[in-house]
């Protein structure tokens, strides 16, 4: 068990990592910091706290999955869709600044992590919780997402 926590936890920090190079850039641009914003947008630092915890918690969430007798193939098709949208929404929206491409990709990503919670609370019982942060970040996220869109 503690080798799977520890290769989710590997995969989940490469994908904040690489999604981090465009994201702390991004932030502190022009065209990010000249975008009419929610009024419920968090301060910098809690992003990076909440995806921290975030990402443990999913790690030992699918550690647990892995485990639970759900068919491996489609576990790691459902996780590299979740890893592939994760990473690509910081360079859509930050670098090319593509804000209804940003929406359909977090989106879209807020609908896997609906799945794996609800599809698979069967298997992992009460450790569902532990995806629960994601979905409930995700949700709060692409309506930042679509603030921007709607209202700039």
């Amino acid at each position: 068990m503690i080798l799977k926590i520890i290769l989710f936890l590997l995969l989940n920090f490469a994908a904040l990592g690489i999604g981090g190079r465009f994201t702390s850039k991004g932030v502190a641009s022009n065209w990010y910091q000249n975008l009419n914003q929610a009024p419920w947008t968090p301060p910098g630092w809690v992003f990076g706290a909440a995806w921290t915890l975030i990402m443990i918690c999913f790690a030992v969430y699918m550690a647990y999955l892995w485990g639970s007798g759900i068919d491996q193939k489609k576990l790691l098709y459902l996780f590299a869709i979740q890893w592939i949208l994760n990473v690509a929404w910081n360079p859509i929206f930050f670098h090319y600044h593509a804000v209804l491409l940003g929406f359909i990709t977090i989106t879209l990503l807020t609908l896997l992590i609906a799945y794996f919670l609800f599809q698979f609370k069967n298997e992992v019982q009460i450790k569902s919780l532990l995806i629960l942060p994601y979905f409930i970040w995700l949700i709060i996220a692409t309506s930042l997402n679509g603030y921007i869109l709607f209202f700039n």
